[in-house]
């Protein structure tokens, strides 16, 4: 069979949502209708319940969606983004079967349980353990910065289960229930107000072998695949249609499409970096009468560029033959970049109304504070900016790796976060 083109796959999925778009539908309802078509998720295999299309059919999917201003797929969650993929990737049939279909009718929600207040950077230094007791395992340590564990049904831990072995060989990577004695989670309160993160304390949890993914000892490597579709997601780009939590901890499922569908719905107070956000900013000015400023036009305009060239780096991306392998990190980067500078943005654009929040600022309604608030956060989160620079230095150039301790030595040997 051969491949579709992307104006092919828009009339397809225009035609399909002619016949099954309900705005009366609860999102559970919509979230399951569209889960069985494969385009919840273009990108995964058939065999898990995609299309194994490329990104430039899955976004034309998306594009389609959002023309139409219907609600799309649960693509606001880590099991989404992250845990279908890698399942996909080095699950068993019988595991894709297990965990990929709750997570694309958006019925449960998942975290990720791989950073810990001694191994965040240095990720391979973690120090949460698990123990073999007969046909489960027993997890006993600590993870932060756990985006969305508060509402979340399952986790992709990784947890240390040979600490003779090396600590890059001695990893495995589970599937975890969060609703289990044992486990605690405590949110982090960001300055933005809210808590995105959060810390989880685990006290000799439980988790079946059978929901060990990719092999005993082989953690470090789907771990890998993991950050790897981390990173391509923080960086990429484009239209896409409103969507809600996933997860019933997410208090969507219930609730009618159209919560989700109007223009400013989607849940979260960081909005989205693009062409419109530019051009609020260039409004913003027009109407202060700042946009006469040639310092602030240069601004702009640098900023643009920016996004434009992100832009044309994705559609690269797509090519094989251009690909570098470092396309993931390279978009991260570009994204911790455009958050500051739409936060410098927008800062010299509104003026002092930057210190105000929420409706107390009446130039931006509350957008660039937020910005302004929330822009360190992603030169952190998925990798630090100099881990992704570090990647793309020694795996990509071939340049020398930094200094540091043999790489055979037996983790309970080396010292604490080397």
């Amino acid at each position: 069979m051969s491949t579709p083109t992307a104006d092919e796959v828009r009339a397809e999925v225009e035609a399909w949502l002619d016949e099954n778009w309900d705005p009366g539908l609860s999102v559970r309802e919509w979230w399951s209708r569209l889960q069985p078509t494969g385009y919840s998720h273009p990108l995964l295999p058939e065999n898990a319940g995609g299309k194994g299309w490329g990104r430039d059919l899955a976004s034309a999917v998306m594009v389609a969606m959002a023309d139409r201003e219907v609600m799309g797929p649960p693509s606001s969650g880590l099991g989404y983004m992250l845990a279908a993929p890698t399942i996909a990737t080095h699950g068993t049939q019988e595991q894709i079967d297990r965990f990929v279909p709750e997570i694309l009718d958006g019925t449960v929600g998942w975290c990720q349980l791989f950073s810990e207040p001694g191994a965040g950077s240095d990720l391979a230094s973690l120090g949460t353990k698990a123990e073999k007791d007969g046909d489960e395992w027993i997890i006993t340590g600590q993870k932060v910065w756990t985006s969305g564990g508060q509402v979340a049904d399952l986790g992709m831990l990784i947890a240390r289960t040979d600490p003779d072995a090396p600590k890059h060989k001695g990893i495995s990577w589970f599937a975890f229930d969060m609703d289990q004695p044992g486990v605690s989670v405590r949110p982090l309160t960001e300055m933005t107000g809210r808590a995105m993160f959060n810390e989880v304390f685990i006290d000799e949890a439980r988790v079946p072998d059978s929901y060990l993914i990719g092999g005993l000892n082989n953690g470090w490597a789907v771990a890998n695949t993991t950050l790897m579709f981390e990173r391509a997601s923080l960086g990429s780009a484009g239209k896409r249609p409103n969507t809600a939590t996933p997860g019933p901890k997410g208090h969507a499922l219930d609730r009618p499409v159209t919560d989700f569908i109007e223009k400013h719905a989607s849940e979260g107070g960081v909005p989205g970096l693009g062409i419109k956000l530019w051009q609020s900013l260039v409004d913003m000015a027009t109407k202060s009468g700042r946009i006469s400023d040639p310092v602030l036009r240069q601004n702009l305009i640098g900023l643009y560029s920016l996004i434009e060239i992100n832009g044309f780096s994705m559609q690269r991306a797509k090519d094989p033959g251009q690909r570098t392998g470092a396309e993931g990190n390279i978009g991260k980067l570009t994204m911790s970049e455009l958050f500051r500078q739409f936060r410098d943005v927008g800062i010299e654009v509104i003026g002092a109304d930057g210190m105000l929040r929420g409706a107390d600022d009446q130039s931006s309604g509350g957008i660039v504070p937020e910005l302004a608030l929330f822009s360190p956060g992603p030169a952190i989160y998925g990798g630090t900016d100099e881990i992704q620079r570090n990647i793309i230095g020694e795996r990509v150039l071939g340049l020398p790796r930094e200094p540091g301790y043999d790489k055979n030595m037996p983790f309970k040997d080396l010292p604490r976060n080397t």
